[in-house]
């Protein structure tokens, strides 16, 4: 990007130290064919559930989806923990050099601590009726305190809006120094059908999983516009997949978080590949370019997923929005979830 006279300068570690003309290197510089770029940083990932790999059909829609992950995600902790070291394994050789990491139990803590992936743990609150809130929220507090010990980046954070009641978003947003959040965000359009309606398929969910919803009450508004209010405190909030977020939706966002105190930066997170492999559809990217929103890339699960690439990610965001430059899908892939995960001073640049 900085055109063909740049040498990039590097210590005998590997570690980057200046970008400079041709002429100043005294001509013994290595040429190679393609780009050099930073890592990429992988703002949405489950490695969690990398045993899961071609376990759920493709297209089966995200109520269906959701309750396949929910029920049949039990396998053998060594199938598990194989799966995880493979995965991240792969991550690291595709490049990715941070993730933002989805985490529902401690399994992942020793693939982690051995990994060269700098990760910020999102260790994942839910529960929809309000009376599970407290128990629900202190099981993330001592999955929270386990991955403390270890990693200095952690978050509590919620699912969905979906699964998360009022008392349990009060709970995560009053957590103290809760500063990265993220929240799978409009994935679907029976997302907006229950808050808006009342109605659509994530009551046959509640029902498939004997969840009583008697309680709960319609807003009248989209998801985001029903949850947003909610979430206070953070300095960096990820919305996660987006497929049904519309302009009115970006416009509440944008005045919700000028009004804040912190005005957060939030970022707007893609994982195309995966939102073709659960239903086939994909988010209006050129609605996101055009409202100026922060954009960065995630893979999701290797259980929507065939590989967790950000390089793929980009491939297929290039292949079904043509006019998408490398250079803005570099930033995307790089500086903007750099940014997002609050690491911008040591990587993505």
């Amino acid at each position: 990007m900085l055109g063909n006279n740049k040498v990039l300068v590097t210590d005998e570690s590997g570690k980057i130290i200046d970008i400079v003309a041709k002429e100043e290197t005294g001509g013994d510089a290595e040429c190679f064919d393609g780009i050099l770029c930073p890592g990429f940083v992988n703002a949405h990932c489950h490695l969690e559930l990398s045993h899961m790999q071609g376990h759920i059909p493709e297209h089966t829609g995200l109520v269906d989806f959701v309750f396949k992950i929910i029920s049949e995600r039990h396998f053998t902790e060594e199938e598990i923990l194989a799966a995880i070291e493979k995965a991240d394994n792969e991550m690291h050789e595709s490049g990715i050099v941070a993730v933002g990491d989805i985490c529902n139990n401690a399994l992942t803590i020793p693939q982690k601590q051995k990994s060269k992936i700098h990760y910020h743990n999102f260790i994942e609150a839910s529960g929809f009726p309000p009376s599970v809130a407290a128990p629900r929220f202190q099981r993330s507090l001592d999955f929270f305190n386990e991955y403390k010990k270890v990693f200095p980046s952690n978050s509590i954070v919620p699912h969905a809006p979906y699964s998360v009641s009022t008392e349990l978003f009060s709970m995560i947003a009053s957590f103290p120094n809760n500063k990265v959040l993220t929240i799978h965000n409009q994935e679907t359009a029976a997302e907006n059908d229950f808050f808006e309606k009342g109605e659509g398929g994530f009551l046959r969910l509640f029902e498939n999983l004997g969840i009583d919803i008697s309680f709960f009450r319609p807003s009248g508004k989209t998801s985001l516009q029903t949850y947003l209010p909610y979430l206070k405190n953070q300095e960096s909030l990820i919305l996660v997949h987006n497929v049904h977020t519309s302009e009115n939706d970006i416009a509440f966002e944008k005045n919700h978080t000028s009004a804040s105190l912190h005005q957060p930066f939030v970022f707007y997170c893609l994982c195309p590949n995966a939102n073709l492999y659960i239903a086939n559809t994909l988010p209006d990217v050129n609605l996101f370019i055009k409202e100026n929103c922060n954009i960065v890339l995630g893979t999701d699960s290797l259980a929507s997923n065939n590989q967790l690439s950000i390089l793929e990610e980009m491939k297929t965001l290039q292949k079904h929005f043509p006019s998408l430059s490398t250079t803005t899908l570099l930033g995307w892939a790089t500086i903007n979830g750099a940014k997002a995960l609050q690491m911008q001073n040591k990587l993505g640049s």
